[in-house]
């Protein structure tokens, strides 16, 4: 079969939306092969049937382009945009409030309902000065706009606070 597909390359190419739905699919099926195509078939976009039909060598390459780039550790992304709206990382953790911090606690490793957390996290920019912004209120009912967001800033995000985590626990055993 002949036919074009597009093989994403970077994070940023992968919604939120289609992780989600892939890690269903490896959380039911311990079939490799099965695993394969719906990989093929979430992340290039393309029919089961279309993703079935690819020559054995090219679905193990394409597969392991995706599964190489699911590897990488991006740094946080600050901002990015979605349906024509800048979306601006929370600027000030130190302001956020109670309702926001049970919600980025209790979804942040969750990864069925991650999108909740990734809506305390990033919100529309209302305002911008350079490269100093102001971001809307949180509003839990936008969560699911979220489903769109890049990867990257999925990723970026959690591993920024596996890595402020680790500061702290440094700081709090130098400080006792």
């Amino acid at each position: 079969m002949k036919a074009n597909i597009h093989v994403p390359t970077e994070l940023n190419e992968i919604t939120l939306k289609q992780y989600q739905k892939f890690l269903k699919v490896q959380d039911k099926s311990k079939d490799n092969n099965f695993i394969q195509s719906k990989m093929i078939e979430i992340f290039c976009r393309v029919k089961l049937q279309d993703a079935l039909n690819i020559k054995l060598s090219d679905a193990e390459r394409i597969t392991k382009i995706i599964s190489e780039m699911f590897e990488q550790k991006p740094d946080l992304v600050k901002s990015f945009k979605l349906g024509g709206i800048e979306y601006g990382f929370i600027p000030d953790l130190d302001e956020i409030t109670l309702g926001e911090y049970i919600d980025l606690d209790t979804y942040m490793g969750d990864w069925d309902n991650i999108h909740t957390a990734m809506n305390v996290l990033y919100r529309p920019i209302k305002q911008k000065l350079g490269d100093k912004y102001l971001i809307e209120d949180y509003n839990v009912e936008t969560k699911d706009q979220l489903l769109q967001m890049p990867m990257d800033a999925v990723f970026g995000s959690i591993i920024f606070f596996y890595r402020l985590g680790i500061e702290l626990s440094k700081t709090m055993m130098n400080y006792l």
